[in-house]
């Protein structure tokens, strides 16, 4: 698996747009190991990854909204696991 948000590459985990797919590390910078090692990567169109004023590297509010869904994945699968102390933040 290489992803607990979706088995569908094909298309954007936001849009579902089909065309220039990219994979997106749902929480980057210092937690992108993290987000690699828990499979907290979305496939997200280009419009939505990092195309200004709508990808999610510039959409504060889109950006949120896929943290908060990663959250809720991270603690249906690992819920052994405190997300706050994994991650260092709650996105709910």
């Amino acid at each position: 698996m290489k992803s607990i948000l979706t088995d569908n590459f094909k298309e954007c985990l936001l849009c579902k747009n089909r065309i220039w797919i990219e994979e997106h590390h749902v929480f980057g910078a210092s937690n992108r190991k993290k987000s690699t090692k828990y499979k907290l990567i979305a496939p997200l169109c280009h419009y939505c990854h990092n195309e200004p004023k709508t990808g999610v590297h510039h959409n504060r509010k889109k950006s949120d909204e896929l943290k908060r869904r990663g959250q809720e994945a991270f603690e249906e699968h690992y819920p052994n696991l405190n997300f706050r102390e994994v991650f260092g933040k709650n996105y709910l």
